[in-house]
């Protein structure tokens, strides 16, 4: 659930017949996206471009996602049929609901960094059950593609090389991180020179030999559970053989005639999306300036009713009661009528959903989005959380490993890395996956895709997914213009709105006298977009990171 990469680049595989672009991918970087394409040019379909490129992106921009992370994926299959697959990571049999406290207070530090910040990885059985299922390649051709590339090795960018700096430090404690990531001297490897992964093609390559099995309870197990025990952590190879990869019921809600297709629980960002643009469906934005003073004041009002509910109501549906009433039009008109227009609002606590208790759900981050011809469509976020996750590489493996632990509620009204809290709805529990903010969405109009978005950026993920479908459904901007508007957040605690600069100080004035607390950033996020319209394919990159829009 981190910040990471953002989609930069786009490609489009052209129909042979038609002229017109037979799949579209969007991604940070171009060895993904040339992988993506190439998988569709051996007649793969979007969801095979999908899983290459989340392979690659483990590879090229491991610092974000990878084997040892997590993922979310929303296909729209070319029968009008949604897949939603979960494979978040979930914690450990031997987790204990106060394992982060010691003297009665949050070890912040332990959730974050080494040995016990690490949930039972799920993207790679996420992988292999969408490519099976819905794919027309096998696993072991995405494996080897990527297996190639780690071996072959890369050009570090002045990103990846940023992100070495900034957890330098915290790498240096591990042997396997600082033998990769960092010279003889215990410093930061360099922009420009060559990173190759031996270990980690090994890996995919066994994988592709033997099966996810080798991973799952299999050799990659074995050795994470002996390194775990030396340095104190709890994963065993059983929670490995035990991990399930879960598929689910998407969210649905409608909004002025779309119909948004979201992530369920253990994500909040698709009930949180569905509810925040339920309560703004009782207000004519269209009547507002996208970037005007009653347009971002009113959005935020909504945005804190919605984070308030999902500090108390949001967890892993499997383990807590998590209320369908949170996205009901009723609700949300409820919720609607608490805004005032004059001044901020001051949320106490969680609102009350209709029927809490009785209709439930069933019991640094990257985003990248694909479509073919077929009209099969992919929305997939993936991540290991922060930078380089838990900074721990197993020996051996190349593998990166998550910290989504630190995604649990720790100790109630104590804040994660993002300054989120939670309630015991998100508390730790073994087998339970921690709650997240991805976001990744398709929007229909007519029942036909037009839209699949998602973000980076931590809890703003939700709210950079929500201002890009309301810039292009109620103010009718292309895809360019919409991730070029001013972005602002509020997630209800602390009681402050974070704010792009390029609104203007009289926008900012203006907010202030509506007595809101800002905080303001020169930039803020990474939003990435596929689009379909008269037939044709559109994609837009987030203009706040470098990179390019292109077709093929």
């Amino acid at each position: 659930m981190r910040q990471a990469i953002c989609f930069v680049t786009l490609i489009c595989a052209w129909h042979p017949l038609s002229g017109f672009p037979a799949g579209a991918v969007a991604t940070v970087d171009s060895i993904a996206t040339d992988a993506a394409i190439a998988t569709m040019k051996q007649g793969g379909n979007a969801i095979d471009a999908a899983v290459a490129a989340g392979l690659t992106l483990g590879v090229v921009n491991g610092y974000n996602a990878g084997l040892g992370g997590g993922c979310f994926i929303v296909i729209r299959l070319a029968n009008g049929k949604f897949v939603v697959i979960d494979g978040r990571e979930t914690a450990p049999a031997a987790a204990k609901h106060d394992m982060y406290r010691k003297g009665g207070k949050a070890d912040l530090r332990a959730s974050k960094v080494g040995a016990l910040a690490s949930g039972t990885p799920g993207a790679l059985a996420a992988y292999e059950l969408a490519v099976r299922k819905h794919g027309k390649l096998p696993l072991e051709w995405h494996l080897e593609n990527a297996a190639k590339i780690a071996a072959d090795g890369f050009e570090i960018p002045r990103a990846y090389a940023g992100r070495i700096r900034a957890t330098r430090d915290d790498l240096r404690r591990f042997k396997a991180s600082a033998a990769l990531l960092l010279d003889a001297d215990g410093q930061a490897l360099q922009a420009g020179g060559l990173l190759k992964q031996p270990d980690l093609a090994k890996t995919c390559r066994a994988v592709a030999e033997n099966g996810i099995g080798w991973f799952y309870g299999g050799p990659f197990a074995r050795a994470t559970e002996k390194w775990m025990k030396a340095h104190g952590g709890i994963m065993t190879a059983q929670d490995l053989a035990k991990y399930q990869v879960k598929v689910r019921d998407p969210v649905r809600v409608t909004y002025r005639g779309y119909e948004i297709v979201s992530m369920p629980p253990p994500s909040s960002g698709g009930v949180h999306l569905g509810q925040i643009l339920n309560i703004l469906e009782h207000f004519d934005l269209k009547d507002m300036e996208p970037n005007a003073v009653d347009f971002i004041h009113l959005v935020t009002e909504a945005m804190k009713l919605a984070f308030a509910d999902r500090a108390h109501w949001l967890g892993d549906a499997d383990f807590v009661p998590v209320p369908r009433g949170l996205v009901d039009k009723t609700y949300a008109k409820e919720l609607a009528g608490r805004i005032r227009m004059d001044r901020a609002g001051k949320v106490a606590t969680h609102g009350q959903p209709p029927r809490s208790t009785e209709d439930l759900f069933n019991k640094h981050t990257t985003h990248f989005s694909c479509a073919d011809g077929d009209g099969n469509w992919v929305s997939c976020t993936a991540t290991v959380n922060t930078s380089f996750g838990s900074k721990v590489i197993i020996p051996g493996t190349g593998v990166i490993m998550n910290n989504e632990m630190d995604d649990f509620s720790i100790q109630p009204g104590v804040p994660n890395a993002f300054g989120l809290v939670g309630a015991e709805a998100n508390a730790i529990a073994p087998g339970k996956r921690p709650l997240s903010s991805m976001s990744p969405t398709i929007v229909l109009k007519n029942d036909q895709p037009i839209l699949a978005v998602g973000a980076a950026g931590g809890p703003t993920i939700i709210t950079q997914t929500l201002l890009t479908i309301i810039h292009v459904i109620d103010f009718g901007l292309p895809l360019n213009e919409a991730l070029s508007q001013p972005r602002f957040h509020h997630q209800w605690s602390p009681d402050q709105l974070r704010i792009e600069k390029k609104v203007g100080e009289k926008v900012l004035a203006g907010l202030r006298a509506k007595s809101h607390q800002l905080k303001v950033y020169e930039a803020m996020g990474s939003t990435q977009a596929v689009s379909l319209e008269n037939g044709r394919f559109e994609a837009a990159h987030d203009p706040r990171n470098k990179g390019k829009a292109s077709t093929f």
